[in-house]
């Protein structure tokens, strides 16, 4: 049983990965990238109307990154790879990637999403400025877990960037935007 449940967890694995290496899941045509405008308008309004903190945040951010489906697996080897937008005042500044490589004690799959509400000018010149950004080098992130959500108030927030994780679903323990590198696309 427990031979099976490996080789299975191993064939999602090696299938997410061949078939998210350098692809693109919303492609370049007018269509894609109406159908993720879409995606990330949801996603945002979906994590605002459940998040007070976010909704809070979502006012007083210059812009944000939104990731509304990031797909994860991993058997000793993992990542995780999905395309969002950044958006100012509702409109698309661009198309975004979301990889993350990684190693070590991990088994499953799942997908989730995630928003980084950028509360300064220089947290959005640096991402559009570098060959990339990852989290967790260059401005400051800080990820809104329930628990700091609760005790958040929009009068004490002074970091460059606050990150929401959202709509989780699948069968890996630990979630963690860490080391994940976002790179623009067009």
């Amino acid at each position: 049983m427990a031979r099976t449940f490996q080789t299975f967890i191993m064939g999602i694995a090696l299938t997410f990965l061949g078939t998210t290496a350098g692809c693109s899941s919303y492609g370049s045509s007018a269509e894609s990238r109406s159908e993720l405008t879409g995606d990330s308008t949801r996603a945002l309004q979906d994590l605002s109307a459940a998040n007070p903190a976010a909704a809070a945040i979502s006012r007083e951010a210059v812009a944000v990154l939104v990731f509304p489906n990031i797909v994860k697996a991993g058997l000793g080897l993992g990542g995780a790879y999905g395309e969002g937008e950044l958006r100012r005042n509702g409109a698309s500044l661009g198309r975004y990637k979301s990889f993350t490589g990684s190693w070590g004690l991990q088994t499953g799959a799942q997908s989730y999403g995630y928003a980084v509400f950028l509360m300064n000018q220089e947290a959005l010149n640096y991402l559009e400025q570098s060959d990339g950004w990852e989290i967790g080098v260059g401005p400051t992130v800080v990820v809104m877990d329930e628990g700091a959500a609760k005790n958040f108030s929009t009068t004490t927030f002074s970091d460059d960037a606050y990150a929401f994780i959202f709509d989780q679903q699948g069968l890996m323990a630990g979630l963690s935007i860490e080391g994940t590198k976002i790179t623009r696309m067009d």
